[in-house]
C-alpha cells in the first residue's frame, strides 16, 4: 500500500497548560473543524495523484499488452476507459487547484474543497477500478502496481469525511439563505 497509517493514543497523559493546542481550552473541536478545509484540498490533490497514476498504469498497459495481434489500446472499449479516465482526472486536478486557490488567498473555501475531495475520490476509484479491468487478471496480481493503486484509491473516500459527509457539506452550503 501507498499510504501507510499508524495508531498513537495517550492514557492519563498530562500536558501543562502552556503547551495546549490551538491555546484556548475548550475549543478544540472547533478548531479541528477550521482544519478541514485544507485537509480535504490535501486529499482531493492526493486523489488526483492516485488518478493519475491509474490512468498513467493503464495506458502504459495498453499499449504494451497485445491481443489478436495489436496492442489493447486499439480495441474501442480499452480506448475509450483511458480517454475518459484523462478527462476526468483533468477535471478534478483544475476543481483541486481552484480550492486550493482560494484556500491561499483566504477565502471561504468549505464547499470548493468538499466538491473537490468527493470528486477527487470518486475519479481515484472508478480510474483504478478501470485501470484494473484494463489488466485483466493481472490486476490483482502483485507484480503489477495497479492492485496496490485500487486499494490507496479505496480510502480516499472515507479520509477527511466520507463522501455522505462531503455531500452534506456541499447540501448544506448550497441550501444556505434559501
Amino acid at each position: 500500500r501507498g499510504m501507510k497509517e499508524y495508531d498513537i493514543s495517550f492514557d492519563g497523559f498530562e500536558v501543562p497548560a502552556e503547551n495546549l493546542l490551538g491555546g484556548v481550552e475548550g475549543q478544540g473541536f472547533k478548531q479541528l473543524m477550521n482544519t478541514f478545509e485544507g485537509a480535504r484540498i490535501q486529499t482531493a490533490a492526493r486523489a488526483v495523484g492516485v488518478a493519475q497514476c491509474a490512468m498513467d498504469l493503464a495506458l502504459k498497459y495498453a499499449l504494451e499488452r497485445n491481443q489478436f495481434g495489436k496492442p489493447i489500446y486499439k480495441f474501442p472499449r480499452v480506448a475509450n476507459k483511458v480517454v475518459m479516465m484523462a478527462v476526468e482526472t483533468m477535471i478534478a486536478r483544475q476543481l483541486s487547484y481552484f480550492a486550493a486557490r482560494e484556500k491561499d488567498e483566504g477565502h471561504r473555501c468549505d464547499l470548493e474543497a468538499g466538491m473537490a475531495k468527493l470528486l477527487g475520490a470518486r475519479v481515484a476509484w472508478a480510474n483504478a477500478d478501470n485501470a484494473l479491468q484494463i489488466h485483466g487478471g493481472n490486476g490483482f496480481a502483485l507484480e503489477y502496481p495497479v492492485s496496490r493503486v485500487l486499494c490507496d484509491a479505496r480510502i480516499l473516500n472515507i479520509f477527511e469525511g466520507a463522501a455522505e459527509i462531503q455531500a452534506q457539506v456541499i447540501a448544506r452550503r448550497l441550501l444556505e439563505d434559501k
